[in-house]
């Protein structure tokens, strides 16, 4: 037998496509799938986006977004009945959604899938043919072209369906459908009110008199239904420049302030929410503050949140860039009732009502009557909020009412300051800006000032400035003022006060701060055991009669026992005080000084200053001495003098080293027992001592100067001085010329800043 020969296969026809199976992993493969010409692919792709839609309301969104709706609707009339059906699967399980819903009825589906439902179809078309119907007969416009399309006779047929899911779907689509009897009124209303939302459709409703009519029936309606619906539709509309105004020049106003007269909750929120969204009309705007205001202000007393909050938020809207509409509210009675409903439940009520305290305090008289009522400690509690809209807007309310050293006072009792501080770390940049701003506006005073710095709010703020993403208009503003109020802090850390910097009582030279390290106040000074480090000099020129109270205070009966000795009773305490205007002025300060720590040491609660009566009195005689002078220059050179005579007179530069200051200070720390050295009581001054005296009472008498730190204890003044006119040049202005002034070698030789004389007076 010969070997079988193997009978080789054929070919393929060549002008036959090889069959591909596909694997996609991605919806919108599938959807891109229903556009093929093949029934089979058609048929998978309904069936996989069918299952992928079923998965949630987020995947229908998904499809919604890739078209699918517009290639699904083309497939419900398909020929082939597996891709009808599974077309038809998709769109009842896609007709929940809202979103799909509406392009449904754009799209116009009801008759096709009306059509679906003839006896001879397939029971899962019947099933999710219903469904959808079914989703889609909620909407009262779906209502009226199921009715029209003749689709209620079909939807009574399927009851008679051996399937449960088809006759489910049937009479839950009738009882919406026979639902339109029951309330025509209320239905019509929320087809208007969808109406409402199309510019076009609003024009034709004005010009057919509808629009005019409907107010008018909401106007005259007592079905609470309808006056809520009609307000909720007005507010949703409003949001369209447009529609405010056709909806203004039909009056809408009255329609909603009259509903606010309407004792329901809902139709007082939906008509205040109307109100809120129609502001944005200026006439509209104008119209509510003539009538509405009131109403409105009555409605912050409701036991209902959320009424409040409604109404509040209508007031915000009100009185932005309303001047006639704040004092509408204040005429009202309104104050009050806003300072108290910053103690609401509701966030959004705060906030507003922040809004509206802010938008009143634009008036000084309203900002007068709203401090009255104690906004600042009401503010208080809204700046310790976790909401960032009402941080945001409580921090703007204290810097709108910061501007008053009352209220300053108000808030720093109430503990304020501590919560506005914290908000300078938020994250978000509108409370940052406006705690910025509250902070910049509260430290105009020293005490406000020292307290925010004592909270930490000078540290956030230089952190802030260094960012370029965190810094705002107001950070470097706010850190500015903090230190032109806080003078001390301000030269120990710049070491440099300008001739706008003004020293006041109370200042005091603690030296350089080191970077990081706690700036500490006089009284926390005051409290440290005595050292041999420098000395810390302070300002204190009060009037002689504050100190004799403060004395006659020491000498009350319940003073008495505690703080005099035996030999000093009160009669020979008076005697001491008449002696001691013939005493030396050392003598009269070591007295005073002596009682003013006696009263400290009774009061340890309140640290009270030693008093300065020596630089009172060099005040008093450099003002009698120097301003009769008649030019800057000559009141510059005799003030140097003044003070140099004051702190040991001129000193030979090579003598320097021999003029033992430091030995002096120390004895004044131990006659003091103390770190605090009044400036008065220096007999002995180097160049730092002299500096900050020349400033201090340049400052007192009018003359401008600056005080500038240096290094290894040099410190020196600034001032700006006219040179005269060249001879034979009449009426010449010449620029101001800087000059430094010279209080240690040839006290009142003024060297030109930049010359080498200036420069080695400055640096060893």
């Amino acid at each position: 037998m010969g070997k079988k020969v193997k009978k080789e296969a054929e070919p393929p026809p060549k002008d036959v496509f090889d069959p591909l199976l596909i694997e996609s992993k991605t919806a919108a493969t599938v959807v891109l799938m229903l556009s093929s010409p093949e029934e089979e692919v058609l048929a998978k792709a309904c069936d996989a986006l069918y299952k992928f839609a079923s998965k949630g309301d987020e995947n229908k969104v998904t499809l919604l977004g890739l078209g699918a709706v517009e290639h699904l609707y083309k497939l419900i009339s398909h020929e082939d009945p597996i891709v009808r059906r599974n077309a038809i699967m998709v769109f009842g399980i896609m007709a929940s959604n809202h979103d799909v819903k509406k392009l449904l009825r754009e799209l116009d589906v009801t008759n096709s899938l009306i059509s679906q439902l003839a006896p001879e179809e397939d029971v899962v078309i019947h099933e999710f043919a219903t469904l959808c119907l079914a989703h889609m007969a909620v909407e009262y416009t779906t209502k009226v072209q199921i009715f029209e399309q003749g689709g209620l006779e079909p939807l009574i047929k399927l009851l008679g369906s051996p399937d449960p899911d088809v006759q489910k779907n049937s009479v839950e689509c009738i009882y919406l459908l026979v639902q339109e009897f029951s309330d025509l009124h209320v239905e019509a209303l929320a087809v208007l009110g969808n109406c409402l939302e199309d510019v076009h459709t609003l024009q034709l409703l004005q010009q057919t008199g509808g629009l005019k009519k409907l107010l008018s029936f909401v106007g005259v309606s007592t079905v609470l239904d309808i006056q809520k619906n009609a307000a909720k539709a007005i507010a949703k509309a409003a949001y369209d420049s447009e529609i405010r105004k056709i909806l203004n020049e039909e009056e809408v106003e009255k329609c909603l302030i009259n509903l606010l007269e309407i004792d329901n909750d809902g139709v007082k929120v939906a008509a205040s929410q109307a109100i809120s969204a129609m502001c944005e009309n200026s006439a509209s705007k104008r119209a509510f503050g003539l009538q509405g205001i009131p109403q409105l202000v009555q409605l912050l007393n409701s036991d209902s949140e959320e009424v409040k909050e409604a109404s509040v938020t209508a007031l915000a809207n009100l009185t932005a860039a309303s001047p006639g509409n704040a004092s509408a509210i204040a005429e009202a009675e309104g104050i009050e009732p806003l300072v108290n409903t910053l103690n609401a439940q509701r966030d959004e009520a705060v906030a507003n009502a922040a809004t509206v305290l802010t938008n009143l305090a634009m008036q000084e008289l309203f900002r007068v009557t709203i401090q009255g009522c104690g906004v600042m400690s009401a503010l208080a509690e809204p700046l310790r909020s976790t909401n960032s809209q009402v941080q945001s807007k409580a921090a703007f309310a204290v810097a709108a009412f910061g501007c008053d050293a009352d209220a300053r006072t108000e808030l720093r009792n109430a503990g304020g300051l501590q919560p506005l501080v914290e908000l300078l770390h938020s994250r978000n940049a509108e409370v940052r800006r406006n705690a910025c701003l509250a902070v910049m506006v509260c430290a105009s005073d020293e005490v406000t000032a020292v307290e925010l710095c004592r909270l930490g709010a000078l540290d956030i703020l230089e952190e802030i400035n260094l960012s370029i993403g965190r810094k705002n208009n107001f950070s470097e503003a706010a850190l500015e003022n903090l230190l032109d109020n806080n003078l001390s802090q301000r030269y120990s850390q710049r070491g440099y006060l300008s001739s706008s910097n003004i020293i006041t009582d109370g200042f005091y030279d603690c030296g350089q701060i080191k970077p990081g390290v706690k700036f500490l106040s006089l009284e926390e000074l005051s409290m440290q055991e005595l050292t041999d480090r420098r000395a810390i000099i302070f300002i204190n020129a009060k009037p002689r009669e504050d100190v004799l109270a403060v004395e006659e205070k020491a000498q009350d009966s319940s003073y008495e026992q505690t703080l005099l000795s035996p030999a000093l009773s009160r009669k020979s305490s008076r005697e001491k005080t008449r002696k001691g205007k013939g005493k030396k002025e050392e003598e009269k300060m070591k007295e005073v000084t002596e009682i003013m720590f006696k009263v400290q040491d009774l009061e340890s609660s309140h640290w009270l200053p030693p008093p300065d009566l020596i630089l009172l009195d060099y005040i008093n005689d450099a003002s009698k001495a120097i301003l009769p002078l008649t030019t800057t220059r000559e009141q510059v050179v005799a003030l140097a003098q003044f003070v140099a005579n004051k702190m040991g007179g001129s000193i030979e530069r090579d003598k320097l080293h021999d003029f033992s200051w430091e030995l002096h200070i120390s004895e004044i720390q131990f006659e003091l027992k103390c770190n605090i050295v009044p400036i008065g009581k220096v007999k002995k001054g180097t160049f730092y001592h002299r500096a900050l005296l020349f400033k201090v009472i340049a400052d007192r008498i009018g003359i401008g100067c600056s005080l500038v730190r240096g290094e290894y204890n040099r410190a020196w003044n600034e001032v700006e001085l006219v040179d005269d006119s060249p001879q034979g040049i009449v009426g010449l202005l010449l620029p101001p010329q800087e000059y430094i002034v010279d209080l240690m070698f040839e006290p009142g030789f003024l060297m030109k800043q930049g010359s080498a004389e200036a420069d080695q007076y400055k640096h060893i």
